[in-house]
């Protein structure tokens, strides 16, 4: 049973979150970062399954924590979640689960400096063998 005050408060966050019909400007971004951390109680690991730089996290709570205002992550020992972290929780999931997929790129073509092309046939040299039409090979 939830009390009067938690609830009050629940709902003051929300308001804060939520301004009108409009979404506050979080970054999608950050929210998955943060679902991420929350499902992985540990920066480490969390950073390592969304495949970025620990700072990287580090920065997009810290993000999160100054548009909220409130702590979200007690970075003790044993990593948890505040009240105000356990209420975004839920909020993120639902923004992450209603955001329009992301559009999927163009594979890039294996770039670089441009070149001629040499065709992908060439054949490799081998170390002790004469290149041909030279009279002498330097060592």
């Amino acid at each position: 049973m939830v009390s009067a005050s938690a609830d009050t408060a629940h709902e003051d966050l929300l308001r804060q979150w939520n301004v009108g019909d409009r979404k506050a400007p979080m970054k999608l971004e950050h929210l998955v970062r943060f679902v991420a951390l929350a499902e992985h109680l540990h920066f480490p690991r969390a950073a390592q399954a969304l495949g970025v730089s620990l700072p990287a996290l580090y920065s997009a709570v810290d993000k999160l924590e100054e548009e909220v205002g409130q702590p979200l992550v007690i970075r003790d020992a044993p990593t948890r979640l505040t009240p105000a972290g356990a209420l975004l929780l839920d909020e993120a999931r639902a923004r992450i689960a209603d955001a329009p997929a992301a559009a999927t790129r163009p594979k890039a073509s294996g770039g670089g400096k441009a070149k001629a092309s040499k065709g992908k046939g060439r054949a490799p040299i081998v170390k002790g063998q004469p290149k041909p039409y030279k009279k002498r090979q330097g060592r």
